[in-house]
């Protein structure tokens, strides 16, 4: 199957996950993206990419310009998506892109939208959301399949917000953010430190909760004989006032950089406790995730704490795993200080003896994936 995908960000590690899912199964792959560093990688996986310029954080305005810059291209596209038969998109702008794309170019193949994160300005009442979410209505009409990683996407955006169900039929796809096991091996589940204060947590991937940083930050600095504080991956910089410096400035807490897929048995092999909080977003996309911190820690067994209110807490709940709270602020010092070294054997006990099934994505699903993209004709 040949398969053009569109994204926001060829540097992001999750897209490269997707791309290896594709080929992986089978696909052919060509990849057109834009990117939030200064090079653009020549291919991702071996398969081809076509560079559409350098975007920034943070701003939208900025992005959507460079987006109408690409439609006024999109004519040239017509070498790099011959014989095409799936073109899939990622994100609400990379639809627009897709959508033009499929309809110059391979106006037979499906088109696929692929919805991970649900964006502020999706969601704000003025005319700039409104707008968007009209135009992105308007491209599902045209759209074949409907990828989420979290069933609330659906329920609270897409059924709510956006019709689905009530006038806009469309199949939905869920593929969680699991970690991808290609080799057929049973993966390796770490044990991790030796339990006992001071706990230490781990906070690993996309970095981008100011309210995070503050809770995490000022509780190490109160009470260094109670947590010491691991940071590791792509912090969003834009949203701190000074990362860098507010890590400086207390001194048992790391930051330890970017990591690859190979890092992760390091990384939760070095902490008691997985942060799976996130209030980026909250009320809306930090509610409604389910973040790829809960697979691998998961997979690794570094015991989960997280907010039970949310799609998040909810999901640990049905796996029975973690350390389930509401208020961070008044009760984490709290729940550390009575959790006792017999009480963390049993939650991480409990991590140890999880299936690694919820936690990984393997051929198989690969497969499952390709087959749901080439539609009911094919399967």
């Amino acid at each position: 199957m040949q398969v053009a995908y569109f994204v926001h960000d060829l540097t992001d590690p999750a897209v490269l996950k997707r791309v290896r899912m594709l080929r992986a199964a089978g696909a052919t792959v060509r990849i057109f993206g834009f990117r939030r560093e200064d090079e653009a990688p020549p291919t991702l996986e071996d398969a081809p990419v076509v560079d559409l310029g350098r975007t920034y954080d943070a701003r939208f305005v900025h992005r959507g310009l460079k987006v109408a810059s690409q439609l006024l291209s999109a004519g040239r596209w017509s070498s790099q998506m011959a014989d095409v038969e799936v073109v899939i998109a990622r994100t609400p702008e990379m639809l627009v892109l897709a959508a033009a794309a499929q309809r110059l170019h391979a106006p037979g193949a499906r088109l696929v939208y692929e919805a991970l994160d649900i964006h502020r300005i999706m969601l704000g009442a003025g005319p700039k959301s409104r707008l968007m979410r009209a135009l992105e209505r308007l491209l599902l009409r045209r759209a074949d399949l409907l990828i989420v990683s979290s069933p609330a996407f659906v329920s609270e955006y897409f059924e709510r917000l956006q019709g689905l169900g009530r006038g806009l039929n469309l199949p939905v796809l869920l593929v969680e953010n699991k970690v991808l096991a290609l080799t057929g091996a049973k993966p390796a589940r770490v044990s991790g430190p030796a339990p006992g204060r001071p706990w230490r947590i781990g906070w690993f991937g996309m970095i981008r909760c100011r309210r995070s940083l503050d809770i995490l930050c000022g509780l190490a600095a109160r009470r260094p004989d109670l947590i010491e504080l691991i940071i590791a991956g792509r912090p969003a910089r834009t949203e701190f006032d000074d990362f860098d410096g507010q890590i400086a400035a207390t001194p048992n807490a790391a930051f330890w950089g970017p990591y690859k897929a190979s890092d992760l048995p390091g990384l939760y092999g070095e902490v008691h406790l997985n942060w799976a909080i996130d209030y980026f977003e909250a009320g809306a996309n930090s509610d409604w995730l389910l973040p790829n911190r809960i697979y691998e820690g998961g997979l690794h067994a570094a015991v989960p704490i997280a907010l039970s209110q949310v799609e998040t807490g909810r999901w640990l709940a049905r796996h029975g795993l973690g350390l389930l709270i509401s208020r961070p602020e008044s009760q984490l010092e709290a729940l550390l200080e009575n959790l006792s070294v017999q009480d963390y054997k049993i939650l991480r006990d409990a991590s140890l003896a999880a299936p690694a099934a919820p936690f990984v994505v393997d051929r198989r699903d690969c497969k499952a994936l390709l087959r749901a993209l080439a539609g009911p004709k094919a399967a």
